[in-house]
């Protein structure tokens, strides 16, 4: 059985930035303490919400150095360090590693999109490379490359290749891949809208684009999965739903950040190419984000 980096609620955290687009650490520290009081059982910096793929290597250092700065030891703290560039990933992943970091989460590379043989290559040489444990992620929406199951039961069989940010939408693959990974690969969901359906599967946890608002709520969703309360746990997951649905109605994580400070975070603008959402997208927002007048809750 491979240990796991954490059950339950991991954070998907957006960048906190000035209008000016310089990152603001200050917020950064304040969203960190928010969402930890909203029990969160882990954090990730330097994702696809957090606009990874903008920031320069001083910027990705600072916010990783604050986020383990601020968590404290309280929960891990995973960072973003997958790349198209096996090299740049490496490198990316060892400075993490320097800098504090308790898990890396690689995506699969983008653009120049790789074949399984050449996935398998790619995630063994950067899990070669580090000696943390390493969680895949799998957006074929975004990379335009899917994991097959028969792959992730080769990559579970390198002692650091621990989980995987499951982000494909197949339920089907996922059972195939239960199957053949069992517990030398552990799923975390990476969509808000499957927590429950993922826990019920076999999945222990999810990396939540939500929890940046509603951490509570998304540390309620797993925990009564975790104890066994799945049809509790559905009613919540059903609930949610048109927030969830709302917070990717426009190129993730413009909608949060948008929703953040309306809240009154200091999240900022998004960096280009992403631009404010659409004035429908906002009022969609703020009515589900403001009913009975709730706020930071």
């Amino acid at each position: 059985m491979k240990p796991c980096v954490f059950t339950g609620n991991c954070v998907a955290l957006a960048t906190p930035m000035y209008e000016d687009g310089s990152i603001n650490l200050e917020g950064l520290t304040a969203l960190i303490e928010f969402v930890l009081s909203g029990g969160v059982d882990a954090i990730l910096v330097c994702g696809t919400t957090g606009e990874a793929s903008t920031l320069t290597p001083k910027e990705r250092e600072a916010v990783i150095r604050r986020a383990v700065c601020v968590a404290g030891g309280r929960v891990p703290v995973l960072v973003g360090t997958g790349s198209n560039d096996t090299a740049h990933a490496i490198e990316q992943s060892q400075v993490a590693q320097e800098l504090g970091a308790d898990a890396l989460l690689l995506v699969t590379p983008y653009y120049n999109k790789t074949s399984q043989e050449g996935l398998v290559r790619h995630f063994t040489a950067i899990a070669d490379a580090v000696h943390l444990p390493v969680i895949l992620y799998n957006v074929p929406s975004r990379t335009g490359v899917n994991i097959q199951p028969a792959t992730y039961r080769r990559l579970a069989d390198h002692p650091r290749i621990v989980a995987t940010k499951e982000a494909n939408g197949d339920l089907s693959a996922l059972t195939v891949t239960r199957n053949l990974c069992g517990e030398d690969l552990w799923i975390y969901s990476g969509n808000d809208d499957q927590i429950v359906p993922f826990f019920s599967l076999g999945g222990i946890g999810v990396i939540s684009v939500l929890a940046n608002i509603r951490p509570a709520l998304v540390t309620s969703i797993c925990s009564l999965c975790l104890s066994g309360e799945i049809s509790a746990a559905g009613r919540l997951q059903v609930q949610v739903q048109p927030l969830v649905s709302a917070l990717f109605s426009d190129v993730n994580p413009i909608p949060v950040k948008y929703a953040l400070n309306r809240m009154g975070f200091a999240a900022g603008p998004c960096r280009l190419p992403l631009v404010s959402p659409a004035p429908v997208v906002q009022e969609r927002l703020d009515a589900l984000l403001f009913q009975g007048g709730e706020d930071k809750t």
